[in-house]
């Protein structure tokens, strides 16, 4: 699929806008269960937003949120929250929706949980059960340094460029499952985020009350492995049983993600790197180079062109977020030096990267 135009940078993450969301949602790129978004009427209001407006904007009918069994294109679900942080002008806004989310809000996946035998099974079932909430996604629990256990989660749609408030407000609803069975003052030892560190940033180590750090290759809690044994309060295996089953039956199997949106994933994740090299990315998902090359032709693309379209699509986000320096936005994006990141964006788009922040301030 060939990069969009510089005028259609405007907007550069509207790929699967269009219509309203609901159980044919998943035609037209992947699904998460609507009650992912429970509660998320009244939080605006108290935020002072336009629920109309917010909703009109992002495909979803305000009635749908919170629907326990009703299917939102991803896309949509992702573009809510992101509109409700611009509308109230609260940054921080999915950071402070998941610090209040309680885990028995996402449906059957959150009694699933809860109702495990102990924490390690409520966090293994989560990670198990995934694929039915949310589709092209991934999330897992993995060993880390000095004996910590990081439960990792991110969107790995490449589509989906904006994302932020969805990670935030996903960790904070892990966060809450763990407290449910280690108390309300149960802490991580670290956080991590994808995307580059917000300006209120002192806002999420207060949330998590841990150290937070930005700019990770994914989005994850790391905490230590003795918690995984506490019991969970609320445990019934029976409950658990059903939970299981009713999850399946809705028929959200999360399918593999292709050979491309793997390659597209692959190079957002190493650009802060520097430009990933074709036998880096091979390498990240497994495949010869020679399989990269032919799946990218099949596109119409280059293995260069794949590297320019995934920049291109990247700098307007990181633009439009003010507090980040010209000079982090070029490393973001794989440039060793602002002048090279200069000349490509302008190239894209006609207007240098200043001019074009400037005129964000204008309007």
């Amino acid at each position: 699929m060939p990069g969009p135009t510089a005028a259609e940078m405007s907007d550069p993450t509207r790929n699967n806008a269009g219509g309203h969301g609901g159980d044919h949602g998943g035609d037209h790129g992947p699904i998460v269960l609507a009650c992912a978004a429970s509660g998320i009427v009244p939080f605006i209001e108290r935020a002072g937003g336009d629920i109309d407006r917010i909703f009109g904007n992002s495909g979803i009918a305000p009635d749908m949120a919170g629907s326990p069994t009703l299917k939102l294109r991803l896309s949509d679900y992702c573009r809510l929250f992101e509109e409700a942080s611009r509308r109230t002008q609260n940054d921080n806004f999915g950071l402070w929706f998941g610090n209040q989310f309680q885990p028995r809000d996402l449906g059957l996946w959150g009694y699933a949980a809860v109702s495990s035998p102990t924490l390690g099974a409520a966090l293994e079932n989560l990670v198990g059960l995934f694929r039915y909430h949310q589709e092209s996604s991934a999330m897992r629990l993995v060993p880390a340094r000095d004996g910590l256990i990081r439960l990792e989660y991110r969107i790995e749609a490449p589509e989906i460029l904006e994302r932020r408030q969805d990670a935030e407000l996903s960790l904070g609803m892990f966060l809450n499952v763990i407290r449910e069975c280690c108390g309300p003052h149960w802490a991580p030892e670290e956080v991590y985020f994808e995307h580059p560190r917000p300006q209120l940033w002192q806002e999420h180590e207060s949330a998590f009350a841990a150290p937070v750090y930005f700019s990770q290759p994914t989005n994850a809690l790391a905490f230590r492995r003795d918690i995984l044994e506490r019991p969970m309060p609320a445990r019934d295996l029976k409950l658990l049983a059903t939970m299981q089953t009713c999850l399946e039956a809705l028929g959200l199997q999360g399918g593999e993600q292709g050979l491309y949106d793997r390659i597209r994933t692959a190079i957002r994740v190493k650009l802060p790197n520097g430009y990933p090299s074709l036998d880096q990315i091979a390498g990240d998902i497994r495949v010869s180079s020679a399989a990269v090359q032919r799946s990218l032709g099949e596109q119409g693309l280059s293995y260069k062109d794949a590297v320019e379209e995934m920049r291109r699509n990247l700098a307007k986000m990181y633009l439009d977020q003010r507090q980040l320096p010209l000079t982090e936005v070029a490393l973001l994006l794989g440039y060793s030096e602002l002048s090279a990141f200069t000349r490509a964006f302008t190239r894209w788009t006609g207007v240098s990267p200043r001019t074009y922040r400037q005129s964000l301030v204008r309007h």
